[in-house]
């Protein structure tokens, strides 16, 4: 089964993720979400699952130069639309894999995902 990583190619967090899955033999796809923003039935299953605050990168610079109000409805009104609206504002990287969906890159929890 081939695992799908969703991030943007600059960033740290994704390079990790990539090396790691690369360098332990794991079949995955990697998917630029500037290039490829997920459609919108995914990200609100993503939004659903783990929940706004854990989608949304705060430390992002799209974030800082965001308005108060898109910032507001991004925590607490419609988060996909925000999301869909700038990609580089979800968190990263996003791993799917089979029942598996996280976010971020943690070499422990990875590991424990792709036992072999």
């Amino acid at each position: 089964m081939t695992a799908n990583l969703y991030g943007i190619p600059t960033c740290d967090s994704v390079r990790k993720a990539r090396k790691w899955l690369t360098d332990n033999d794991i079949d995955h796809q990697f998917i630029d979400v500037r290039e490829n923003t997920p459609p919108k039935s995914q990200i609100d299953h993503w939004v659903a699952s783990l929940g706004a605050a854990k989608m949304v990168n705060k430390r992002s610079t799209t974030w800082k130069n965001m308005s108060d109000a898109d910032r507001s409805e991004a925590e607490t009104g419609d988060t996909t639309a925000i999301l869909m609206a700038n990609p580089t504002l979800i968190k990263r990287p996003v791993l799917e894999h089979g029942d598996v969906l996280d976010v971020g890159f943690d070499v422990d929890a990875y590991t424990q995902y792709f036992q072999q």
